[in-house]
Formats: structure tokens, C-alpha cells, sequence
């Protein structure tokens, strides 16, 4: 259950004790959710534990919970941002402040709205700490898919459920094919990758704190649509990266990369193809022009199940668990 000391040490004085205290616990923490008034709830192995204040350990259950104070989400926020809030105002607008380790922490309360766009985020009410961990290797059954020749991929899209490790294997695709892998003669190329949430790289201070391999150009917190415009023009990627693509917009500019000769993956929400072409604005998607192979996760044997990969040129199923 050991956690990052940067995590740790952004916590407040009163919640670094009782984390520190937890007896006995193998639960491997994926979140800590902070709610005001509310129990704290610590996310692991795709399920919720609370914390049992007179007993100092995790449970499925209910007992004795510990409930979040306003002290507790005012200090945090205060550590986190390094009591200077003013020097994090970008972040906090976009929802989400990234410690070092590339550990994202989501924010929500009072929004102060100002010419139709977020001013200020006050009187913080949750904040949902995600633990970011990399897994090398979690690709490995995907990769054969992904890799086209030595020097080319397909385009490939992987649908996705909430929490099912869609992130952590982007983000292994990703460091594969930048800095390549002797196992397929695959010599690696040029990835612009587009963190809009800054997830996949978790850049701190203009650096990325994961690998995402050694020929990856990182727009971070940039909007997709605008960001794969940018790098179309300035860095000459062979393969354009997203993750949760899924307006119009961004569509119309993978498009466009497309046409410019660049390959392509993402990652969007869903749980089928079928769901996915139920959607108007993403069916296009999956019509085999824009994207070859479609990779299904889910979290049925643990996050990061690939159920089945589908060629859609050749439509035919691979099933890869």
C-alpha cells in the first residue's frame, strides 16, 4: 500500500497520520477521495474502503468512518498548491493540479465564471487524489496490433469504461513505440502526444514525470483540437497521441492528420463498438477509415483487461485474454 512521500506529504497534518496508521493493508491505492463532511474513501483495486478511525485499517464496510473536515480540504488545497494558490490559478481553472510523480488531484467547488470561462475555483468542497503508477510491460499484448512494420503503425483507437486502465496503456503504447522495442525490429519514431489532462505524460514543471519514451514532444493541459493542429505545423510527428477524444472538433482535426499523412491513437469512453456507434459524434469514427484497430478494455480479470482487439478493414476479432 506504500505511497509516494509527495503524496503523502501533500495531505494534511491530521490525514497524514491516520494514512500512516492504516494497519495490515495490502489494498492497492488507486485514489483518496476527500469529501467535506462526508467519510473518506479510499478507492483500491477497483473497489471503495473506508477508513476505520478506532481500528486504523481499511473496510469494505461502514464501521467507524472518519469524516472529512473543512480543515482537512483547506489544508490539503494549501499544501498542495505550496500555499501559494495564486502560483497554481492556471491549474486550478482547468480542474486539476499535478504534484510531482506526475500524482493528478481533481478539484471541485464554488466556480467563479467570468466572460463565459472558469476564473477561479473557491471554496473547495472535494479533492480526489490519483495515485499515478506506471506499468511497463502492459502493452505487451496490444503492441503486436499496434506495430504496422518497422517503421509504421495502424491507427488504433481503445474503448474503454471508466478506471480500467485505458491511461496506464496509453501510456505503455506510447513509450514502446518512441523508443522503440528489439522484440518487433520496431526502431521507434516521433510521437506528439496531446495531455490535455496531463495523465499520461503527468508533466510537473514542463517535465514529464513518466516514461513516455525517448522521441515524445508533450503539449500538455492543451486542447486536443487546437494542440494537433500545433504539432502538425512545428514538430513533424509521425504518430499524433490522445487520450478521450470526442467532440466534433477533435474529431475533424484527427482528420486532418490524418490527411497529412500522420498515424494516429486514442482512447475514448465505452464499453462496446456497439456503444460507441450509438453515438452520433463518434460513430464516424469506427467507419474503417480513420481508425484499423480497435483494442476493448475492461477491468473483468483486473484494470487494464484487453477482452478483444478488432480489425476493422479486415473485420475480424482477436481475443487477447
Amino acid at each position: 500500500m506504500k505511497l509516494s512521500d509527495e503524496i503523502i506529504n501533500s495531505l494534511s497534518i491530521n490525514l497524514r497520520k491516520k494514512i500512516n496508521n492504516i494497519k495490515d493493508s495490502s489494498v492497492n491505492i488507486e485514489e483518496i477521495r476527500l469529501r467535506i463532511n462526508k467519510p473518506m474513501i479510499i478507492n483500491g483495486d477497483s473497489k471503495d474502503y473506508f477508513y476505520d478511525n478506532i481500528n486504523n485499517c481499511l473496510d469494505l464496510n461502514i464501521k467507524n468512518p472518519y469524516i472529512v473536515t473543512k480543515e482537512d480540504i483547506e489544508e490539503t488545497f494549501q499544501l498542495i498548491c505550496r500555499y501559494s494558490v495564486h502560483s497554481f490559478m492556471d491549474d486550478i481553472k482547468k480542474g486539476f493540479i499535478t504534484l510531482r510523480g506526475g500524482h493528478r488531484i481533481g478539484i471541485v467547488g464554488k466556480v467563479i465564471i467570468e466572460n463565459g470561462q472558469v476564473k477561479n475555483i473557491k471554496h473547495i468542497s472535494s479533492l480526489n487524489i490519483r495515485v499515478s503508477r506506471e506499468i511497463k510491460g502492459c502493452s505487451k499484448k496490444v503492441l503486436p496490433h499496434v506495430i504496422k512494420n518497422k517503421n509504421q503503425i495502424n491507427n488504433t483507437i481503445i474503448i474503454s469504461p471508466p478506471q480500467c486502465g485505458k491511461t496506464t496503456l496509453l501510456r505503455d503504447i506510447v513509450r514502446n513505440i518512441s523508443t522503440g522495442n528489439k522484440s518487433y525490429g520496431f526502431n521507434g519514431v516521433k510521437v506528439a502526444l496531446i495531455d490535455e489532462r496531463n495523465e499520461i505524460g503527468g508533466s510537473y514543471l514542463g517535465a514529464p514525470q513518466l516514461d513516455v519514451g525517448i522521441r515524445t514532444d508533450i503539449l500538455e493541459t492543451c486542447p486536443k483540437d487546437l494542440g494537433i493542429m500545433m504539432v502538425l505545423r512545428s514538430m513533424s510527428p509521425d504518430v499524433i497521441v490522445t487520450d478521450e477524444i470526442g467532440d466534433e472538433k477533435e474529431i475533424k482535426a484527427l482528420y486532418t492528420a490524418l490527411n497529412g499523412g500522420v498515424s494516429l491513437i486514442t482512447t475514448v469512453h465505452g464499453d462496446s463498438i456497439e456503444d460507441v456507434r450509438n453515438r452520433r459524434e463518434l460513430k464516424k469514427l469506427l467507419d474503417g477509415d480513420l481508425f484499423k484497430k480497435v483494442v476493448i478494455l475492461s477491468s473483468k480479470r483486473g484494470p487494464g483487461t484487453v477482452e478483444k482487439i478488432y480489425d476493422l478493414q479486415e473485420k475480424r476479432w482477436y481475443f487477447a485474454d
